[in-house]
């Protein structure tokens, strides 16, 4: 059993490198810069934000931790062995988060087709996120250690209106499900969590009409946005030493909202 003094830092990642995929904004800068205070060096993912990711990269070293940027378009198949080769290449990331996905929300995205975005989702949310996982979980299981989460959607199990309802419902049950089953694939040694946020405001709850957010109040108990540091330290907490015995679970963020 592990003891613990008062002066230990609760849920302490010091000592241990981390991977955050799709870090220039929102929920995966959140994440980064938690594990950064709680001692974490970061390898940071982008796709095309570079301006966003090197901010999130000067906000970690400003914590006293390394940083290190790499670029990868995860629609791409043929990208994702070579990334996370670099990634091991660089040292042991014994945290990986799987937070990359495609936003249908903001930008061109929006003018895209149905069948346009159910392929994007489906190349990138599912398709590349398995596959990274599984060339992960290799390299943990062969070193018995390491520690995963994704992110899932805390209405994709109850369902909710309109095209984007739907698309995000597809991938995103597929991510909890696939988390579940390879949580098992890979146990004593390895973790797998996921993490299925409620509302949280970015950028697209920055700007959202009045009507979303008399929604958002109207479904959440505790009567707020989420943001994305209520995710992060979630995380922080799930990939510590203080979550051991937690594996194989879909933990709901979301404020209480109904499920």
């Amino acid at each position: 059993m592990t003891h613990y003094t008062e002066s230990k830092l609760f849920a302490s990642l010091a000592g241990q490198t981390a991977v955050v995929t799709g870090a220039s904004t929102g929920i995966g800068r959140a994440i980064a810069l938690e594990l950064a205070r709680a001692g974490a060096n970061l390898l940071l993912h982008y796709r095309g934000n570079q301006e966003g990711v090197e901010q999130t990269a000067a906000q970690v070293r400003a914590h006293g931790r390394e940083a290190t940027i790499l670029q990868a378009d995860f629609a791409e198949e043929q990208a994702l062995e070579p990334f996370v080769a670099d990634c091991f290449a660089t040292c042991f990331p014994g945290i990986w988060i799987n937070n990359a996905g495609v936003d249908l929300l903001t930008g061109v995205a929006r003018q895209w087709s149905y069948q346009e975005k159910l392929q994007q989702l489906l190349d990138v949310d599912v398709r590349a996120t398995i596959l990274l996982s599984k060339l992960v979980a290799e390299r943990y299981v062969a070193a018995r250690r390491g520690v995963m989460i994704h992110i899932g959607w805390d209405q994709a199990e109850r369902g909710m209106e309109g095209d984007s309802g739907e698309l995000f419902a597809v991938a995103k049950n597929a991510l909890m499900g696939f988390s579940r089953s390879l949580a098992v694939s890979v146990a004593p040694h390895v973790r797998v969590n996921c993490i299925a946020p409620g509302w949280i405001k970015t950028a697209w709850g920055e700007n959202v009409g009045d009507p979303w957010q008399q929604r958002v109040l109207a479904e959440t108990p505790l009567k707020r946005w989420g943001l994305p540091e209520d995710i992060a330290r979630l995380t922080r907490f799930l990939v510590s030493e203080e979550a051991a015995y937690l594996t194989g679970q879909v933990i709901y963020a979301n404020g209480g909202a109904e499920r």
